[in-house]
């Protein structure tokens, strides 16, 4: 994300031969250390916390088109059923044309729960073996 690494809480910048730097104690070093870790650390919070943003909006947004998606199909069912029942209405009258309809509409939604159901059956039997 950004190319250039960020410079340290704590640690001098090594541009040339420091005293102070050689002068340090093995205390002042660790305490150097922690700041460094702590700064790391919420460095990397941060990011993660940018990313986990970018990934909840992506998914929110790809979840709105899907529903949208899924109006816009479900509409053009309707719009085709109703347009059947038109076009047929003119051979098999009104009230058998919306029967003829309706009874197609529900027989295809009961072949296709027969294959969700052999699809969970399946499952089942793969996952008991």
């Amino acid at each position: 994300m950004i190319e250039q690494p960020a410079e340290t809480a704590v640690t001098p910048l090594a541009d040339g031969p420091d005293e102070d730097v050689r002068d340090e104690t093995v205390r002042d070093a660790f305490a150097r250390f922690y700041a460094d870790a702590r700064a790391y650390a919420a460095a990397e919070a941060e990011k993660q916390k940018l990313r986990a943003g970018i990934i909840a909006t992506s998914v929110r947004n790809a979840a709105i088109l899907g529903v949208v998606a899924l109006m816009l199909v479900f509409a053009t069912l309707v719009a085709l059923l109703v347009g059947l029942v038109l076009a047929l209405q003119s051979s098999l009258g009104a009230m058998g044309a919306t029967f003829t309809v309706a009874g197609g509409g529900l027989l295809v939604a009961v072949i296709l729960l027969l294959l969700a159901k052999n699809c969970i059956t399946r499952m089942k039997k793969a996952i008991a073996s």
